[in-house]
């Protein structure tokens, strides 16, 4: 009674604390409550599936510390549903989701449990059908019927198989790479040569070097992290924290790496590492993204988030010839739009956030960090053969002298209404002032283009998809450039009494 289960919802996902540990945070995910959670499921797929009398249902997890006892609680509350449960252990978040549509288990559902890069504490469940990942109103309805707590307790035919099946997803990434490459003097090792470091981050990913990498012929002598450890004690695993990509980097440069791979926690996102040492991450991974898919397809739309570089917008459409189509933030948002752009009939390959998230057409639009890597190593292997770098396919994308990133947070409870109201004003402001121009084809807060001499750049100021916060993206061709159009916001942001400006003052 007056558990709030709305709150465990974030967007398509749930999440919650799972342990204690850290100050005012307590425990909302528990076993009693996942063991709710897995029952609610069970009724949605039975809705979804009104003529199987029997579901099957596959499960995993990533490394945190309060996965075992969670998945158990998942396991049999779906045992006690009657449902035949396939246990897979440690797994990644896209692996889940094969299960769903591969043989012989074609599971009529699956859960991954994980938070991501989010602290040891933390957990969550992502929830997939053959479909896909579900969306926010699936959520909204299991969270609703978790809440009403009609229980099937003992149901007849309830069984628990245990299934490696990381080994065959592992297997069909190897299969894609050798078939790919098609190195007829060494089909079974087209990756013989390659020196590439992989940094798991004690997620998730280790397998991708044992079971992908080494079996390829690739020598991953300088790998790190690949021991799953929820405690995290070398870095987040998040390819967008500056230590995550700056430990990577060193592993390369001291290992004299070809490349390095970098996943999240529960790998539906990545990053690389050149040979240089120099991380290939954000607006530089959608480029070489863009160009890999460019290739395959010619004049694709590529559906990126709103936060990209307008040199990334040059690239895509000027330099490939292709079609950049800037959309709002949020891996679901940029994936549903590619998806609503091929059904509209216009022909859009990928769809990638600058966060890492990346989504392909060829993929079942799967947000899988390991199978964009196995995109680019292809890549990288074809390109060897003709003397080439794999960065090669990005020389010509302009990089910005200058970018930065401030979060201001808002200081009153109905956050989302006073940051739409600020959003707005400054839009308006904006369109007032000779040198600043706004963005046409912006989805997602207020966009402008600032062309004074000092300045020389962009910025976007939008709201967060969950927090109090409106991150503010400023980005200038010019040295001191981001500082001018921070100066010229601060003035306009100081009479919104409840924005915290902290990190614009101090900038």
């Amino acid at each position: 009674m007056g558990f709030d289960w709305k709150k465990l919802q974030n967007g398509s996902d749930i999440r919650g604390v799972a342990l204690e540990g850290i100050a005012n945070q307590a425990v909302n995910l528990d076993e009693d409550v996942v063991a709710r959670l897995a029952m609610a499921f069970y009724k949605w797929l039975q809705k979804e599936n009104p003529n199987k009398t029997k579901l099957t249902v596959a499960v995993g997890m990533d490394s945190r510390i309060s996965g075992p006892a969670l998945k158990k609680a998942f396991v049999d509350a779906m045992i006690n549903q009657g449902a035949e449960v396939l246990d897979c252990g440690m797994a990644s978040t896209p692996a889940m989701f094969m299960t769903c549509i591969t043989k012989p288990y074609e599971a009529h559902g699956a859960v991954m449990l994980t938070a991501s890069h989010l602290p040891f504490n933390r957990n969550g469940l992502k929830f997939f059908t053959p479909k896909g990942g579900l969306e926010k109103a699936n959520i909204t309805e299991i969270l609703e019927i978790a809440k009403q707590g009609t229980e099937t307790a003992n149901a007849v035919g309830g069984e628990l198989k245990e299934v490696p099946f990381i080994d065959l997803y592992s297997s069909i990434l190897v299969e894609k790479i050798r078939c790919e490459v098609n190195d007829v003097s060494n089909f079974e090792k087209p990756l013989s040569g390659f020196k590439i470091i992989l940094d798991a981050g004690n997620g998730a990913g280790g397998f991708y070097a044992n079971k992908v990498l080494e079996v390829l012929g690739a020598n991953i002598e300088g790998s790190q992290f690949l021991d799953p450890d929820g405690r995290f004690p070398n870095h987040i695993p998040n390819p967008e924290d500056q230590y995550a990509m700056a430990s990577i980097c060193k592993a390369v440069k001291e290992n004299k790496a070809d490349l390095g791979i970098i996943f999240d926690t529960d790998v539906d996102r990545s990053a690389i590492v050149d040979e240089q040492g120099n991380p290939v991450n954000r607006n530089e991974l959608v480029a070489l993204s863009a160009a890999i898919v460019n290739e395959e397809h010619p004049g694709s739309v590529i559906v990126t988030d709103s936060i990209t570089s307008d040199g990334l917008a040059w690239f895509i459409n000027d330099h490939l010839h292709a079609k950049h189509h800037r959309f709002k933030r949020g891996y679901k948002n940029v994936i549903n739009e590619s998806v609503r752009l091929n059904e509209a009939g216009k022909e859009s390959w990928l769809a990638i956030e600058t966060s890492g998230h990346a989504a392909l057409k060829e993929n079942y639009f799967l947000d899988d960090g390991a199978y964009l890597v196995t995109k680019i190593l292809i890549k990288m292997a074809r390109l060897k053969k003709e003397g080439k770098r794999l960065t090669s396919l990005i020389e010509k994308l302009p990089r910005p002298v200058e970018s930065k990133e401030y979060r201001i947070k808002i200081e009153t409870e109905d956050f989302k209404t006073y940051g739409d109201k600020v959003i707005s004003e400054l839009g308006l402001y904006a369109a007032s002032l000779a040198k600043w121009n706004l963005a046409p084809d912006n989805y997602e807060g207020v966009r402008v283009s600032c062309e004074a001499e000092n300045q020389k750049g962009w910025f976007l100021l939008r709201l967060s998809l969950h927090d109090p916060v409106i991150p503010l993206n400023i980005e200038s061709d010019i040295e001191g450039g981001v500082d001018a159009i921070a100066e010229k916001l601060l003035e306009f942001l100081k009479k919104y009494e409840f924005l915290n400006l902290i990190a614009l003052e101090n900038r």
